[in-house]
């Protein structure tokens, strides 16, 4: 039998691979297609122009709220803060310039210092203690005034030692007294009043940053509110245009409503930064004058004294002459407080605080008068006499000092309370800005999508 071989079936042929899947769009390309197809529709353009006034309206109502916050915090930092923290600096330093200057008075009268000077110095020390506890606790740890803070902390019982001291070898009689004096006033003049300056300055620093933060326009919410109105005018313009009917109720809303913000912003800043700018031209530069003035009159003080406690032991070569180096810097002290003066005087914009400021002008010329009595007798050995027409009981060059302290402080308290008010007024413009701008664009934003929704119902 012949066995037969089955033919072999043909290998099946590969198939064929699919057709590979085309990449997803991104979710932004298809927006974008639907939104040019929605683009292409009456209804799906309403919804366009609803959601972009909408977001306009909102925008505006939220930059307005975030920006006249910002500025409102400014002025109440400036009203509230910085500015007090600038007057206790300026305080620290007068308060510590006026118990060195008592402290040179006490020594003067020898064994017999006098309660109103004992006191007088007493009263300054306490006074830059307290000063200083406050602004330490309203410095911030990394705040730049606060390493000043604790220098003027640590220097301020060093100085009190050195003043003890002096006192103690005064009442003995001991000469060292005086040298001891004048190593404190050499503690004060060169370490503490230059470290109270710094602090003064630091904190005015602030106070101008403050004031940068509290008065520029708010221009890009004043821009969006251009933007807003102007989109809305055109919708509804687009809409009278379609449909012959003047008045969208919803779109009249929201015209309303950003109006009024835009209108509220642009008054309300204008009379913040009216009041803060009045503050500043008015009070802060007036008190500034007003502070260094006295301070210099201060300084004189204590440079008139301590020429007496020295008795010609300081010298200092200007130019080709020696000269007493304390009477030298009186005679500066008295430049600086005479321009001081001057400059304040042109500052005062009301016979109120223009009026001690002239008759400290006329006390610190009848101060330079006696000044210049008592350094001839001194010069011509009458050491005593020259002494009585500095502290003595009447008639006295302390008499012209004190005038002028007076009369500085009710200068400064004038335009502390002018300052106050302007201060007050401009921060209380932003009052309610903030919150009354985002309910209200809430409001123009509903208003909006209402009065498109209303277009939109007749294509149903």
């Amino acid at each position: 039998m012949t066995q037969t071989r089955s033919a072999e079936a043909p290998p099946a042929a590969p198939a064929e691979p699919p057709a590979p899947t085309p990449p997803r769009r991104t979710a932004f390309a298809e927006g974008a297609d639907r939104l040019r197809h929605a683009a292409t529709t009456e209804p799906g353009r309403l919804r366009i122009i609803g959601a972009l006034l909408a977001a306009l309206v909102l925008g505006f109502g939220a930059v307005t709220a975030w920006e006249t916050t910002d500025r409102a915090s400014a002025a109440d930092d400036v009203l509230t803060s910085s500015q007090p923290l600038s007057s206790d600096a300026a305080d620290i330093y007068r308060s510590l310039a006026d118990a060195n200057t008592a402290a040179s008075s006490g020594f003067l009268a020898g064994g017999q210092e006098t309660a109103e000077s004992r006191a007088r110095y007493e009263k300054g020390i306490r006074t830059a203690a307290d000063k200083l506890v406050t602004a330490a606790a309203n410095a911030d740890p990394d705040s730049p005034s606060t390493p000043t803070i604790s220098k003027l902390n640590r220097l301020l019982p060093e100085y009190k030692g050195l003043v003890e001291r002096a006192r103690t070898y005064n009442r003995q009689g001991f000469p060292v007294g005086g040298a001891y004096l004048r190593y404190a006033n050499e503690k004060m003049q060169q370490e503490m009043l230059p470290a109270a300056e710094d602090l003064y300055t630091k904190e005015n620093q602030r106070l101008r940053s403050d004031y940068g933060r509290a008065t520029p326009y708010p221009w890009l919410a004043i821009a969006l509110g251009t933007a807003a109105l102007a989109a809305l005018a055109w919708a509804q313009r687009r809409n009278y245009l379609r449909t012959n009917r003047i008045l969208n109720h919803g779109l009249v809303a929201a015209t309303v409503t950003t109006t009024a913000v835009l209108l509220w912003l642009l008054v309300g800043h204008t009379l913040a930064r009216s009041g803060l700018n009045d503050s500043h031209d008015h009070g802060v530069r007036s008190l500034t004058v007003l502070n260094d003035a006295r301070i210099a009159s201060l300084k004189a003080r204590g440079n008139e004294n301590l020429t007496l406690v020295a008795r010609g032991a300081e010298t200092r070569k200007v130019g080709d002459e020696t000269v007493d180096a304390y009477d030298y810097d009186f005679e500066r002290n008295m430049d600086t407080l005479a321009k001081g003066l001057t400059h304040a005087r042109r500052l005062a914009d009301d016979s109120t605080g223009e009026k001690p400021v002239a008759a400290a002008v006329g006390n610190m010329t009848e101060w330079q008068k006696r000044h210049d009595a008592a350094r001839k007798q001194d010069d011509n050995g009458n050491y005593q006499q020259a002494l009585n027409m500095v502290i003595g009981p009447r008639g006295t060059t302390g008499e012209c000092f004190d005038n002028v302290d007076a009369n500085l402080a009710t200068a400064l308290k004038h335009e502390q309370n002018e300052f106050k008010s302007a201060a007050t007024d401009g921060r209380d413009a932003l009052t309610g800005l903030p919150v009354g701008a985002a309910v209200l664009a809430v409001i123009g934003a509903l208003g909006a999508v209402l009065g498109i929704g209303r277009r939109l119902s007749e294509y149903r």
